[in-house]
């Protein structure tokens, strides 16, 4: 007989929430809030050395818009202070998150099919504690998260791809890995590790935007799906059939 899955971990950005999206859109937002207050450029011009930025720091950066003023010709900032410029990105950029940041629309359902399963939830995600913990308060998650459940790269000192975190996640659940699923969509920063842990292992397969390419990974998953829906029909059959 197989093990019972006793916990189920997901990934946050792109499993439960349209990261690549909401972040496009707020980005855009940011630019064209800081095009109405004088900023002399395109908006795609500025879009792109913004992405570059990006690239370069890391999305967990503190100073995207700083550093891209620095960057943009003098004469295209001189028209407004350098300051009131990156402020009016950061509002747009939160007024974003506050209106569109929301989980994909099975989300809750699932999580409570699991939670009805006897099935603890957790979280295994890689950033800044703070961020992550931000999204999850935003997706409408903390009921389903009692404490010990979050493991965050940031708060533990662990980071994708290294599957000591997934280990960890375990540790701190109570649960040996062969009792855990971890859901995710990336296959190099979840998948892989997670199967090098010995977790069951689901990979979310959403329609990818025009023009990304998905990685490919070492490893299989046991699941591939194209959204959350199957995964607790398809827990109750591993644990029936193996």
């Amino acid at each position: 007989m197989p093990r019972p899955i006793r916990a189920v971990f997901f990934d946050i950005d792109d499993t439960l929430y349209s990261t690549s999206a909401f972040a496009a859109r707020a980005r855009r937002n940011s630019i064209e809030a800081m095009i109405r207050l004088g900023l002399a450029v395109s908006p795609e011009a500025a879009y792109a050395e913004l992405l570059e930025v990006i690239s370069e720091f890391s999305s967990n950066d503190e100073h995207h818009y700083e550093r891209l003023l620095s960057r943009l010709p003098e004469p295209a900032r001189r028209a407004c202070d350098a300051n009131l410029l990156t402020a009016a990105a950061v509002v747009a950029y939160h007024e974003t998150k506050a209106r569109e940041l929301k989980p994909f629309p099975e989300v809750h359902e699932v999580m409570e099919a699991l939670r009805a399963d006897g099935r603890r939830i957790g979280i295994v995600t890689a950033g800044l504690t703070v961020k992550q913990s931000e999204k999850l308060v935003r997706l409408g998650l903390p009921a389903y998260l009692p404490p010990g459940s979050i493991t965050i790269s940031d708060e533990v000192g662990i980071s994708k791809p290294n599957p000591k975190l997934f280990l960890r996640a375990c540790e701190r659940m109570g649960v040996v890995p062969g009792g855990a699923a971890y859901v995710g969509d990336h296959p190099q920063s979840d998948i892989d590790p997670a199967n090098r842990a010995g977790l069951l292992t689901f990979l979310v397969r959403r329609t990818a935007p025009e023009g990304v390419q998905r990685p490919e990974g070492r490893t299989a998953p046991s699941h591939v799906l194209a959204d959350l829906r199957p995964i607790p029909d398809l827990l109750r059959r591993h644990e029936a059939t193996g």
